[in-house]
């Protein structure tokens, strides 16, 4: 019969076949983690759908879309059906996703709480697996004037020179500043070496009547502040 060949409604369509089609007609919040990841991967393998594969894959790294931004072309291929266009295809959406997270970030420039300061930084040093340190200087409307890089560290530890903090802010004629730093480890808790480098900088700025606001320890998902600690 001819009713036999035509295609089926997309009701009865296997759910697997049809993320492209459930964006169409639903929009892109109606898909999960794995059908977008499906709809960039295009195909699966002979025994696993694209949907199927690509919730194998998010399997392996809890469903953690930041984990699965952090993996390589080399990690990506060991997975049957991902070959190394796939895998780049992957890499190239989550990185676009964080760079437009951090384009959000820098739209924030007044900062008006700890949360706003890690909103702009979580996207700069937050999955980063070295320490590095930064300030963030401001106006007198607690507007951001700048925010400067001022130095790296290995996984443990990252120097810190309090002159370079307060001439950059000389040339800004910034009137307060937030210092920023990562704990690779995801560890939110100020050790005595932060405690230490925080009055360090404190006190330098009172002698130049430049405000140190806060102190943010940034991890992945989470932040630790001294000003909402009652450290400073």
């Amino acid at each position: 019969m001819e009713y036999e060949n035509k295609p089926l409604s997309i009701k009865f369509w296997a759910e697997d076949d049809r993320p492209r089609e459930k964006l169409l007609l639903k929009g892109k919040q109606a898909l999960s983690d794995a059908e977008l990841i499906a709809i960039l991967i295009g195909s699966g393998n002979r025994n696993e759908s694209a949907v199927a594969l690509s919730k194998r894959i998010l399997a392996t790294i809890d469903n953690n879309l930041n984990k699965l931004g952090k993996l390589l072309v080399s990690d990506l291929t060991k997975f049957k059906g991902i070959g190394e266009a796939k895998a780049i295809s992957i890499i190239t959406a989550l990185e676009i996703g964080r760079r437009r997270r951090l384009e959000e970030a820098l739209e924030v420039r007044k900062i008006t709480s700890s949360k706003a300061v890690f909103s702009i930084m979580q996207p700069l040093i937050g999955e980063l697996q070295h320490e590095e340190f930064w300030v963030l200087y401001l106006n007198n409307s607690n507007k951001v004037l700048f925010k400067n890089l001022l130095s790296k560290g290995g996984l443990s530890a990252t120097l810190v020179d309090v002159r370079l903090v307060f001439k950059k802010a000389i040339e800004l004629y910034a009137t307060a500043l937030i210092l920023c730093h990562n704990h690779p480890s995801g560890k939110l808790e100020a050790s005595n070496a932060d405690k230490s480098i925080t009055k360090k900088i404190k006190q330098a700025g009172e002698t130049l009547d430049i405000k140190v606001l806060d102190h943010l320890i940034i991890t992945e998902n989470a932040y630790f502040s001294f000003a909402d600690e009652n450290l400073m």
